[in-house]
């Protein structure tokens, strides 16, 4: 059995650890003489170390072995914790990052570390570094008393396995092993130990067997009979670098002591697919159900979680919105029969199929925390890089999104926070003669609003000087006649734009705003500027908290049928002809003393509008914006499925999909904001 069933594992456990090592080491650069921290980062360190090896990932457990050379001069105080020295690990976290993530893309290409390693060495000034596991443990530790007595029992047949082995130069050994009682999957763990142990030698017999530990019928203790070549400082130091082994306990048997062992009646040495060479013991070896102690129950429920594909809640999702179709079509066909009973079934059915959604909904749903954290590091290098005094807080990180959006949002954010570092900010200096605080300040604010998630990217910088804008602007041939400060500042998200002269590393060529602009978008969301000279800038992103079912209004445009998510609609209005006034040769309404843009629909989507139809306002609400959409009747609110379009209409982006009303009639979902 190959150790491919336990890789996804092994990467999302590597990936968790090396951002838990990432924002250890922020802290401790912040805080040098924080001895728990620096505990903390060696434990994780030597988690991916024993991790890694066992996976027979070699160049990452020599790298981070290096690596716990240097934070075992920290820990004994000959090594202070510098700027210099935290950049030179972080390099080496990133390094183990690229490793992991060549392996998740089953890329085999070597990544050179030689670099790195000379610049560990360096660090740790030439010095050869005693093994810091070794170092602390007497042979007392490794090595039980001798005369302890045994805890398996042995029969004529594991012997004389025994006997053969130690013919050939083998030596044998009991160990004891304790998993630490956080562990949840025990048998996985357990698996991982099987498999380090027979690289280099093999177990003759296994407390609980093979069975037991498949379904996880045992505590956090196993102990083994183990045949190799192998001292016991080796098979100690092997065994203590797999995450979660709490403890191990190892005893050299002799041949009279395994004589003393045996059991009366040959055992059924049964071998299982579950852990090759281990045999499961007798009836007599193992505690029944009655006798395991109830702790065992209790924490197996205490940990029931599952680890589950994205795809198959992706499936899971489609065939709940398929059911949502079939519901809007029964419940359809109910109103038209006029069937008490069957309307009444209906309301059940439609009341567990929205409970069916919204637990969907939850479990697709995810906090922003597993992008946000990845931030402070990159502010803590921009700070560096840029020579700049930046400090990143961070509000709302518990604020969930569906993963779909949680995957989509990463890049958009990097830009804007880069950018922020990069113009936003100003120089200690130029922050000191302006009379600024000298460390200049980038929030990242996320929250909920009724159906959107808001997340907001603010700095306390220069601010966004609208005439260089405008001349920019003017220069591209855009013409800024009649338009705001606030729309000139949103011309900042047209393709190519960019008011920085210089090209940098940091920000990149320009191209940045309109790559957030159209993520954004094709997440069904929206992205606003606002700022002021001297005072910083504040990007707002508008994010729908889920992609697939939605409320909506369905309305009619000429003779078709289109629906308006209700997350942007404001209120709806009567038409009348005296609302409607023109400015820059542009219509406008006058509603609550307030001026709105007014968009004819039918005019936008090239649709001949209907006759004799009584015509309405849909004031819609995108971000800062507030435009009036003139629609030919109304049809009410339904709860929709949003379709894709398929590669064939994916050029038409006025429409962010279809959907399948309960008559069987595809209707377009209108895109509101590439409308405004």
């Amino acid at each position: 059995m190959d150790t491919s069933q336990y890789l996804s594992m092994f990467l999302e456990e590597s990936m968790d650890n090396l951002q838990s090592l990432n924002e250890s080491l922020l802290q401790l650069e912040q805080e040098p003489d924080n001895i728990d921290k620096l505990n903390e980062i060696f434990r994780v360190a030597h988690t991916i170390k024993g991790m890694a090896a066992t996976m027979g990932f070699n160049v990452m457990a020599e790298l981070t072995h290096k690596m716990e050379d240097v934070l075992s001069k920290f820990r004994n105080g000959e090594l202070k914790v510098t700027q210099k020295v935290v950049t030179v690990l972080f390099e080496c976290l990133d390094t183990l990052e690229v490793m992991v993530n060549n392996i998740t893309e089953g890329n085999s290409e070597q990544v050179s570390i030689e670099g790195i390693i000379n610049s560990l060495e360096a660090l740790s000034k030439g010095e050869d570094v005693e093994e810091p596991i070794l170092e602390s443990i007497s042979n007392k530790e490794i090595l039980k008393d001798e005369n302890a007595k045994s805890n398996i029992q042995l029969n004529e047949y594991d012997i004389n396995i025994v006997k053969q082995a130690s013919y050939k130069g083998f030596n044998a050994y009991e160990i004891l092993i304790n998993l630490s009682k956080n562990t949840l999957l025990k048998s996985a763990r357990a698996f991982l130990i099987f498999k380090s142990l027979e690289d280099s030698g093999e177990i003759i017999k296994s407390i609980p067997g093979a069975e037991d530990i498949e379904s996880e019928n045992f505590e956090f203790e196993i102990s083994l009979v183990y045949v190799s070549n192998k001292k016991s400082e080796e098979i100690y130091e092997n065994l203590i670098g797999i995450s979660e082994v709490e403890n191990v306990e190892i005893k050299q048997l002799n041949s009279m002591e395994m004589q003393s062992n045996v059991v009366e009646k040959p055992v059924n040495n049964n071998v299982t697919s579950a852990a090759p060479n281990v045999v499961v013991p007798s009836t007599k070896d193992i505690k029944s159900k009655e006798q395991a102690p109830k702790e065992n129950a209790a924490h197996k429920k205490a940990h029931q979680s599952v680890r589950v594909d994205l795809e198959r809640l992706d499936k899971f999702m489609n065939m709940v919105s398929e059911l949502v179709i079939h519901r809007t079509r029964l419940e359809q066909i109910g109103s038209s029969l006029r069937m008490a009973e069957l309307n009444e079934t209906l309301e059940q059915v439609a009341r567990t199929t929205s409970d069916l959604q919204d637990l969907v909904m939850k479990i697709r749903m995810m906090p922003l925390d597993v992008v946000f954290n990845r931030f402070p590091r990159m502010v803590r290098d921009l700070s560096v890089e840029l020579k700049k005094d930046i400090e990143l807080v961070v509000q709302g990180q518990e604020t969930e999104l569906d993963r779909t959006v949680i995957d989509e949002i990463g890049e958009p954010l990097i830009h804007l926070i880069r950018n922020a570092a990069d113009h936003g900010i100003e120089s200690r200096e130029e922050r000191i003669q302006k009379g600024k605080d000298p460390v200049g300040k980038i929030k990242l604010i996320a929250y909920q609003e009724g159906t959107k998630a808001v997340i907001k990217v603010e700095d306390d910088g220069k601010g966004l000087d609208v005439e260089k804008i405008k001349t920019k602007a003017e220069r591209i041939g855009i013409s800024t006649e009649g338009m705001s400060d606030s729309d000139i500042r949103n011309l900042i998200f047209v393709q190519g734009f960019s008011t920085n002269e210089v090209v940098t590393d940091i920000s990149g060529r320009g191209v940045g705003m309109d790559v957030v602009k159209t993520k954004i978008s094709a997440l069904g969301g929206t992205v606003d500027v606002i700022s002021e000279i001297d005072k910083g800038t504040s990007f707002i992103i508008r994010l729908p908290l889920t992609l697939q079912i939605i409320q909506a209004l369905l309305v009619k445009v000429g003779s078709e049928t289109m629906a308006i998510s209700l997350g942007y609609i404001d209120r709806v209005i009567d038409y009348k002809d005296d609302l409607v006034k023109k400015t820059n040769n542009k219509e406008v309404i006058i509603y609550n003393g307030n001026v709105i843009p007014l968009i004819r629909v039918n005019k936008k989507l090239g649709i001949e509008a209907s006759e004799n139809s009584k015509n309405y306002i849909v004031i819609v609400k995108v971000g800062e914006k507030v435009v009036g959409l003139l629609v030919d009747s109304l049809f009410g609110q339904k709860e929709i499925v949003i379709k894709p379009l398929g590669k064939t209409l994916q050029g038409l982006k006025e429409y962010i999909g279809a959907t399948i009303l309960g008559d069987g009639l595809v209707t377009l979902i209108l895109d509101v904001a590439e409308l405004i």
